[in-house]
């Protein structure tokens, strides 16, 4: 699936529904509160911490898409093309971290 296709995908499920979109206070807080399900998933599963009994299973990839899921919206909400979006970055990376780690050796 291609990222425009995730937009439209989330933006027709979103766009069934009179809410809509939440305003980008919302989407913020939504962003920090799924980062801190990712984090402690990853405590969880890569860490020394173990979960409750209580606790709900989930995974680090589920965390993940919930975390994607919040970022599509968010783009969606303020009308940003992800696709134009990750190639600016990916420039940027390019350009300023191209000499800032070991290049891996031919072979490895």
């Amino acid at each position: 699936m291609t990222t425009a296709e995730m937009q439209t995908r989330v933006d027709q499920w979103i766009g069934q529904f009179e809410e809509g979109y939440f305003s980008p206070e919302v989407m913020v807080m939504r962003l920090a509160e799924e980062l801190g399900e990712l984090a402690r998933e990853v405590s969880h599963h890569y860490g020394p911490k173990q979960k409750k009994g209580t606790e709900a299973d989930s995974s680090v990839a589920l965390e993940l898409g919930d975390l994607l899921f919040v970022v599509i919206s968010f783009a969606n909400s303020l009308h940003f093309d992800l696709e134009e979006i990750f190639n600016h970055v990916m420039d940027k990376f390019e350009r300023r971290d191209s000499h800032r780690w070991t290049p891996k050796q031919a072979g490895h």
